[in-house]
């Protein structure tokens, strides 16, 4: 495992997925709100985390990425934007429309943030926004089960199918990560925050997922229908469960949590909470 302590990528000791010293692999200008974000971010994630990293150079560094992750607290994208920049990467962050208010909203649409207007017609439009930083070769992160998991024990709850969507109607690599630790740090359960430093968070990076075949078949006509997305969401699902499972050196349950509220138009995901 590699403890990731330095914006360069894989520690002082420069080790497998190290970064060239003052440069970050991304696509052309970074805007002055998305500086503001890493300014804050960085040292923030720093103070409240001890990243450490497995298999980090999974993360391609060039070319469009899908990071299908699983959501653990409300912290998780603090975390998870340092993983990102970590490997030299700018992530796009689907999330939850509430966060883009005020000033700081202002500041993540500015960042190329990505809002998603839960339970309504508008929520399509995200998956087209994030259809289009895929297309552009960005990294887009989407937590699946669109919310904190509500399993008591912190496994991943049933997905919905917005990361299926995109996965099949782009040619975005699909990455599958594990994390395991923000949750120590705020207890959406709990609704409790326990405020500490450099509490332990762990992640796991899997190898991509070859989607190939099904990507195949829509090219030639056929419909992304319910029972497609499904299995495309289960599959990713169940190795962020397994990858998850070697993280806590425990097994996951065979029962998958059933996911609160009511379904979104076309299944989208991706909240920060």
């Amino acid at each position: 495992m590699t403890e990731e302590t330095s914006p360069r990528g894989a520690g002082a000791d420069g080790g497998p997925g190290a970064l060239p010293e003052g440069r970050w692999r991304t696509r052309g200008r970074i805007p002055f709100a998305l500086w503001l974000c890493i300014l804050v971010i960085h040292p923030v994630a720093s103070l409240l985390f001890r990243l450490r990293y497995r298999q980090l150079e999974r993360i391609p560094v060039r070319g469009p990425v899908l990071l299908v992750v699983n959501h653990v607290s409300v912290l998780d994208p603090l975390a998870c934007a340092r993983l990102v920049f970590d490997r030299g990467r700018i992530p796009h962050f689907l999330a939850k429309e509430a966060v883009f208010r005020g000033v700081a909203g202002t500041i993540l649409r500015a960042a190329g943030q990505i809002p998603v207007a839960r339970y309504s017609s508008a929520a399509r439009g995200s998956l087209d926004a994030a259809r289009a930083d895929l297309q552009a070769g960005s990294i887009v992160v989407i937590y699946p089960e669109g919310s904190v998991t509500r399993d008591p024990a912190w496994w991943p709850m049933q997905a919905r199918t917005g990361a299926a969507h995109l996965a099949l109607t782009t040619d975005a690599v699909v990455v599958p990560v594990a994390q395991w630790g923000p949750q120590r740090v705020h207890d959406y359960h709990a609704k409790k925050l326990h405020l500490r430093l450099r509490t332990p968070v762990d992640y796991l990076v899997g190898e991509p997922i070859d989607l190939s075949a099904v990507r195949a078949e829509v090219r030639a006509g056929r419909p992304l229908d319910a029972p497609m997305l499904r299995e495309t969401t289960n599959l990713m699902m169940t190795r962020v469960r397994h990858q998850l499972a070697e993280l806590r050196g425990e097994p996951a349950p065979t029962a998958v949590h059933p996911g609160p509220g009511r379904s979104r138009p076309g299944g989208t995901a991706g909240s920060a909470a």
